[in-house]
């Protein structure tokens, strides 16, 4: 169903009622008619509202609709609109039900409006940053499992998939697997999980179904979110049950045993009371991630007899022989030195077997209109998945997911808004630690010794055997490999399924593998828009967040009665200005936020858009923009102590310890100890200054142009240091170091190997951009092709920095889409990435360049309210990677039905 461009009254400042409030109800009378093209044809989806109200509809199939219009005040004005089609206004004195009305074609987004911008309506035209819009009609026909993968064939907007169902997405750089830098929103509802402070995809989203539009802001947006919108915000924006109301089914299936299936119901019981539900089930195969090759981290290359800590294998157990560390009957001096790796177990095996993906998402919601133009709104979510994420593990997250409760009061000049959220992990589990416990299990029931012990004793015992006859040193390690590996527990051994599912189970992080997800956000905010003068608005806004964080003690030192607590507020301001016949456009914001843990921030942002030509169909923009990160919740608080390493948060007043290679390349024990100190400053905030100029315009009758280009500098990246220090943040004394290494630095001892995130003082530079072009040459072609261009610079950057840029150099989509006679419609596009270096602390590893083409088609059979559809993406099924450590992603192909009936 095509969605409208614009709904007036529901978002704009500057909206005039049509009535007074105070009206008495039985003011309403019906109005109603049909909404056709200049040719004849019905247009199904059309909205109609009631200038300055919240009063609106759509149209049924056949292009019809009914409402009913306050006439206690007149004229009553209808506005009319539909997607590629000029908005019409129609004046009415007295009610009407058998109006007619032709919309001529606008196939320009002259029309189109977006609110994410500015956090107001306005055209897309003067938008002041760069911005993109997904319509209803476009969502549609993205033909990914999940919208966020097809979300990448419009420009600057990069993807990345790290299972079928987990995607990230970014802009301008620096994308993860986690996209920790953008910020998506739900009805402006943040869609985090508040243990981790990240969006895993749309697992735990809206049906595409209840889709109104998608806007995707590029760049720095603090100024007016706040913390996080760093790099962009990305904004789903849900269908309003007053105005589509009816019943919408989509389901589908496919390859891999796909199977998808969306319901949305909406009535209006009365003229101020509606309400929607809606729901979702996902099931399919997913991809397994493959990728045997030697990690950036293994002190051997693949296929070495000393063995090599794989990217896609887990429990890879390491031990380096030492003089220090003798084991039974002597180690072999030949091995001083030398590192061996255990075989872990690989991805397939960990999961048992057990590639399905799933998700589910239920929502109800009741609108109440306590007056025209004010509507109060409560809903109630919960969601949850089952797929594979990735972080500094990978991660099995099995029913992992949500529960939200929102409240909002909204008028045409401001709302205010509380939200809850709660989040879960289920039977979620970690992939890394799971191997380590198996590896470091009883080699049998009761044993004193673990399969790790017995492959070490082994490797020595049988390389010392070797060596004493007369064997090579090569000869030697390769039978000592052999020997070693067959001690192993192994995936078919009978002892596995048992093993493996009771570590799964177990939520203690010393003896089990499964995660602990139990924390709130709380968040409570509210925006008023003021009309200054004529040509001047001021909008001014709030925001209070509360985060009440438990784990069980899995992942942070909490307990049961004992949650930590962590809060941020802020508040900004906006003033805009027209001037030169509403040509010019100027504007200018600020945001401060206050944190319990940090200094405050402030965040502005300055922009001007001038539009020129006769219809103002040509648009320049120039903007600058600050914008800052917090540290993550785990990355302020997280305390783990796990085999080999504690990760420890960083709020405190720092950490002091010996870094494991001094500034000369040595490694810790080779030189003098003074040589390797180290100290680690407290976590502060991520800064970013971008400045971009943009144009849109329509260059040619049919051609319609948006191009932008962007400079940013960054300041105080968050990363993680790997030291060796004291939990409690002191140096390790020297006989502190002596106790740690006789125990191997493990489990108990007050000096361990510390993994502490930290900020880097290193300034880096970035610059982009990107061109769309798209020709309109008939109803049934439209073209498109869009380029981006992402640069990192680094020329002043220190050697070895790590800056998790993550982004391709070079990117570009080509596709064409349209509508041949009244029923068919269809859509391709081809994607292009470019090879590039993806530094996740997962692992690092170069992606090869990728590319995918996606096609869906949609027949409709309108009596019966239908769409037969048809769909691929990646149809040529390449084996792409999208994320370094993570599965090629194929084809997936469905046949489906979209049933809507009003």
């Amino acid at each position: 169903m095509a969605q409208a461009s614009k709904q007036p009254g529901g978002k704009g400042p500057s909206e005039q009622l049509p009535r007074s409030a105070s009206a008495p109800d039985n003011a309403l009378q019906a109005v109603g008619g049909v909404i056709r093209t200049d040719e004849g044809d019905p247009l199904p989806g059309a909205t109609v509202f009631v200038k300055g109200t919240f009063i609106g509809t759509s149209t049924d199939q056949f292009g019809k609709f009914r409402l009913e219009a306050p006439f206690s005040n007149l004229p009553v004005v209808l506005v009319i609109s539909y997607v590629g089609y000029q908005t019409q206004e129609i004046e009415l004195r007295l009610p009407d039900n058998q109006l007619s009305v032709g919309l001529s074609p606008s196939p320009t987004q002259l029309n189109e409006t977006v609110v994410s911008a500015s956090r107001v309506e306005e055209q897309i035209m003067r938008a002041p940053v760069t911005v993109e819009k997904i319509t209803g009609r476009q969502i549609e026909h993205i033909s990914t499992p999940e919208i966020l993968g097809g979300l990448g064939q419009f420009k600057g907007i990069d993807v990345n998939s790290a299972s079928m169902l987990f995607t990230s997405i970014s802009t301008r750089g620096f994308n993860t697997a986690k996209s920790e830098r953008v910020i998506q929103l739900y009805d402006y509802a943040d869609s985090q999980l508040p243990s981790l402070n990240l969006s895993p995809g749309n697992l735990v989203g809206i049906p595409e179904v209840d889709m109104e539009s998608v806007e995707i802001v590029h760049g720095p947006a603090s100024a007016l979110y706040g913390a996080n919108a760093f790099n962009g915000v990305v904004l789903f924006n849900s269908k309003d049950p007053f105005v589509y109301d009816g019943l919408t089914v989509r389901l589908r299936g496919g390859e891999r045993n796909y199977l998808d299936g969306q319901l949305r119901y909406a009535r209006r019981l009365t003229d101020k009371l509606a309400f929607k539900v809606t729901g979702s089930y996902l099931t399919a195969n997913d991809w397994i991630a493959r990728n045997y090759a030697a990690s950036a981290t293994s002190d051997n290359p693949q296929g070495s007899p000393l063995g090599y800590d794989a990217v896609n294998r887990y429990g890879d157990l390491s031990y380096v022989f030492t003089p220090q560390q003798q084991l039974p009957g002597g180690t072999s001096s030949e091995l001083y030195g030398r590192r061996i790796y255990a075989p872990g177990f690989t991805e397939q095996e960990l999961i048992d077997g057990d590639n399905k993906t799933r998700s589910y998402r239920v929502e109800g919601t009741l609108a109440y209109l306590l007056r025209d133009d004010l509507k109060m709104t409560l809903s109630a979510r919960r969601a949850a998945g089952t797929a594979t994420y990735q972080n500094l593990s990978r991660f099995r997250i099995k029913d992992l997911g949500i529960n939200q409760y929102r409240l909002e009061l909204k008028s045409s000049k401001g709302f205010l808004r509380a939200y809850t959220t709660k989040d879960f992990s289920g039977d979620s589990y970690e992939l890394n630690l799971l191997g380590s416990f198996l590896t470091v299990s009883p080699a049998a029931e009761g044993a004193s010794y673990t399969y790790g012990d017995q492959y070490i004793s082994t490797y020595n015992a049988v390389y010392k055997q070797a060596r004493n006859a007369n064997r090579t040193v090569d000869q030697a390690l390769a039978m000592a490999q052999a020997a070693a590996n067959g001690t192993m527990l192994k995936a078919t051994d009978p002892r596995f399924p048992t093993l493996r599912a009771q570590l799964a189970a177990q939520d203690d992080p010393l003896r089990g593998a499964k995660m602990n997800l139990d924390s709130y956000l709380h968040d409570v905010s509210g925006q008023r828009q003021f009309k200054l003068a004529e040509a001047t608005q001021l909008t001014v806004g709030a925001a209070y967040r509360a985060y009440r964080l438990g784990s069980g003690g899995r992942i942070f030192a909490d307990t049961p009665s004992r949650r930590i607590r962590n809060h941020e507020y802020g508040a900004y301001a906006q003033i805009s200005q027209t001037l030169l016949d509403d040509r010019l456009k100027l504007a200018a914001a600020a945001r401060v936020d206050e944190f319990k843990n940090f200094k405050a921030a402030v965040s502005p942002r300055a922009s001007a858009v001038y539009s020129f030509g006769a219809e103002k169909q040509h648009s320049f923009r120039s903007s600058f923009g600050s914008a800052f990160r917090s540290p993550a919740q785990l990355e302020q608080f997280t305390q783990v102590d796990i085999i080999g390493r504690v990760y420890q948060g960083n709020i405190g007043n720092g950490y002091q310890g010996y870094s494991l290679v001094n500034s000369q390349g040595q490694t810790f024990g080779t030189a003098p100890l003074s040589t390797f100190e180290l100290n680690v400053k407290p976590l502060g905030l991520e800064r970013v200054n971008t400045f971009e100029v943009g144009y849109k315009g329509v260059i040619l009758p049919k051609l319609y142009a948006d191009v932008n280009f962007y400079t940013s500098r960054y300041n105080n990246f968050i990363g993680a240091t790997y030291f060796i220090g004291n939990t409690d943040g002191t140096r390790p004394s020297q006989q502190q170091l002596q106790t740690a290494q006789r125990a191997n630095f493990g489990p108990g001892q007050p000096t361990r190997y510390l993994f502490v995130y930290n900020n880097n003082e290193q300034e880096v530079h970035t610059r982009g951009g990107a061109v769309g072009l798209t020709y309109y040459a008939a109803p049934a072609l439209h073209l498109s092709a869009n380029y981006s261009l992402n640069v990192l610079d680094r020329d002043n950057l220190s050697q070895g920095f790590v800056t998790f840029f993550n982004t391709p150099k070079h990117k570009y989509n080509v596709g064409a889409e349209g509508q041949i006679g009244q029923h068919f419609r269809y859509n391709v596009n081809y994607r292009w990435v470019e090879s590039h270096l993806q530094e996740m602390p997962f692992t690092t590893g170069t992606i090869s360049d990728y590319s995918t083409l996606d096609a869906s088609a949609g027949y409709t059979l309108p009596k019966i309210g239908t769409t037969v559809q048809l769909g691929a993406s990646n149809l040529l099924n390449n084996d792409n990677v999208q994320v370094y450590g993570g599965p090629g992603i194929g084809r997936l192909a469905y046949l489906g039905l979209l049933v809507d009936l009003k």
